[in-house]
């Protein structure tokens, strides 16, 4: 069905990463930066140019529709990207390069070769020698995290449009702000979107499909201490920030953090420390993917506090927990057809089918509790949020093949 479709997935990711989007946690606003419309409002510009109907609301969020091509009563779905870039690393004035036909070396990054792409430590690009992969230039991350999804779904919906002989339900699309700082989904209006179920995209490794997420919570700890004159301090004054570092101090160094667990182990992780000597606070994320672990983590946390605090008499502290996400798998287990769906459609795609569980979340971890069930399927996005993010071109293109079976999928399975 796509033998003499021309794809337009690399020059859409090429162009679409070239814009700035950039979320801010620090933010109060929604979208937390109004750069990020900047890629919104092109997207509405290009669905239109394409021939379907969408909007660009007033929080960053676009909705678009594409019209049934099918008498059926198929139900309605929804594909689901996200257009921010994390602030984990660089993201403005990003370069994009295509590696075309990649011959399977290290990728030195150009404007920066300290910045090296390495097998060792991508074993992926093993499987995608002879493929074209893009990275950027080594002084930003690439935006395939999710740009390379946003592609996809309008790669998708020009290949929908150009042929109307596809027979496949109403088709929601959705491009949210701010997912990679937990807000993605904040003001979404799901009546407006009318979907009955959705999928992110927003994986990795071709042909992962991803019904499982972690479970987690903020945290936020402050610590008073009492200011002084420096002067005049002895014996009054107590530094909330050395009550924050004995606290950081006492966190264990060899279990309990990102970078000292893997596979289903969950952790807790400080983001953020700001603070004067009369007051300090540090920013925490827990992760489980056992949601009763949250209040074990949490527990455990609160202890190492208390111990600070009492090497320090005089000074106090406030715990404070913020439910962000629970794992979809909770919500997801009652609706085995949706993966059923995305798994027929790889098969007709030639593309083995891989469950995953990751470490970490999508705006489909929250939209499934909101009432909308939403796993999420790969775009060949990898090492995202840092410098060394690359993606296959190849593994785009299947992914468009892959939603446009699905479609198929779900009106083939609908009853007349």
């Amino acid at each position: 069905m796509f033998e003499k479709y021309r794809f337009t997935v690399e020059e859409r990711f090429t162009r679409y990463v070239q814009i700035d989007t950039q979320s801010d946690p620090q933010s109060t606003t929604t979208p937390s930066t109004e750069k990020q419309k900047d890629l919104s409002r092109l997207l509405v510009d290009e669905l239109k140019q394409i021939g379907i109907d969408a909007q660009l609301d007033q929080w960053g969020y676009v909705y678009a529709t594409i019209p049934a091509t099918t008498d059926k009563n198929v139900p309605v779905i929804c594909f689901c990207s996200h257009v921010d870039t994390a602030p984990d690393s660089p993201g403005a004035e990003v370069k994009p390069i295509v590696h075309k036909n990649y011959n399977g070396h290290d990728i030195v990054l150009p404007d920066d070769p300290r910045q090296v792409i390495t097998l060792r430590e991508q074993p992926y690009l093993k499987q995608k020698i002879g493929d074209d992969v893009i990275t950027a230039s080594g002084k930003t991350l690439l935006g395939a995290d999710d740009k390379a999804g946003v592609a996809i779904i309008m790669d998708l919906t020009n290949y929908l449009v150009q042929h109307p002989e596809v027979k496949h339900g109403t088709v929601k699309i959705l491009f949210t702000p701010d997912e990679e700082i937990g807000r993605g989904v904040n003001k979404v209006d799901l009546q407006r979107l009318g979907a009955d179920f959705a999928y992110t995209l927003d994986g990795g490794e071709r042909g992962s499909f991803t019904d499982e997420t972690f479970s987690a919570d903020g945290v936020v700890i402050s610590f008073n201490g009492i200011s002084a004159h420096p002067g005049y301090a002895k014996d009054k004054m107590i530094n909330a920030l050395k009550v924050a570092g004995t606290f950081l101090d006492l966190l264990p160094k060899n279990e309990f953090s990102p970078e000292t667990t893997e596979d289903r182990e969950g952790f807790i992780h400080p983001v953020r420390i700001e603070g004067i000597a009369e007051r300090a606070k540090v920013e925490f994320i827990i992760r489980d993917f056992e949601t009763k672990n949250l209040k074990l983590h949490e527990t455990r946390l609160e202890q190492f506090a208390k111990q600070a605090v009492g090497k320090y008499p005089g000074s106090s502290y406030e715990f404070e927990v913020k439910e962000q996400y629970r794992n979809m798998k909770e919500v997801l287990k009652n609706y085995p057809q949706i993966e059923q769906y995305a798994e027929e459609a790889m098969k007709r795609s030639g593309v083995k089918f891989k469950k995953e569980s990751a470490r970490g979340g999508t705006d489909g971890s929250r939209l499934s509790f909101m009432g909308l069930p939403c796993p999420d399927i790969f775009t060949g996005e990898m090492a995202f949020h840092g410098k060394h993010e690359y993606v296959s071109v190849q593994d785009m293109q299947k992914s468009v093949e892959v939603l446009a079976n699905l479609v198929r999928v779900l009106e083939e399975k609908a009853e007349p």
